[in-house]
């Protein structure tokens, strides 16, 4: 019995370690003239504070849904912000007038097919998910 306690643990140490080390890639269009974009640039995407690309291109965010792991990270990675400070700070914007949220667009391959789809949009990926139907312009690590 205890060693099926112990492998039942270590078995949820290694599911969680690889959760907590996931690499989260954003994505844009292949045909992006964007190679790279820095930390600020997302994260002003991300909370309204843009709408277009450094470069000057519309830009359309798309999020993960609402408790995601990738979702979290990014959150927390770029944005700065806990799931809750997140959709206070969208709640907020929304309340008075000020902007609209990133759509939910789902799991990892939702937000790859629609980004490989629109030369506009710009979300992110767990790095393992990655392929040449988009381009990367950042890793999270």
């Amino acid at each position: 019995m205890k060693t099926v306690f112990k492998s039942l643990a270590a078995g949820l140490v290694l599911g969680l370690s690889s959760i907590c080390f996931a690499e989260i890639a954003v994505i844009v269009h292949p045909s992006s003239t964007i190679t790279s974009l820095s930390e600020d640039d997302i994260a002003r995407l991300f909370l309204g504070k843009a709408k277009s690309f450094p470069s000057g291109g519309q830009a359309v965010p798309l999020n993960q849904n609402e408790g995601s792991a990738a979702r979290d990270k990014f959150n927390e990675g770029i944005c700065k912000k806990n799931a809750n400070q997140y959709k206070a700070y969208w709640s907020q914007l929304v309340f008075t007038g000020k902007g609209t949220p990133p759509k939910d667009a789902g799991d990892d391959a939702a937000v790859k097919a629609l980004v490989a789809a629109n030369p506009s949009m710009i979300g992110y990926v767990d790095a393992s998910a990655v392929d040449a139907s988009v381009k990367v312009v950042f890793k999270l690590p």
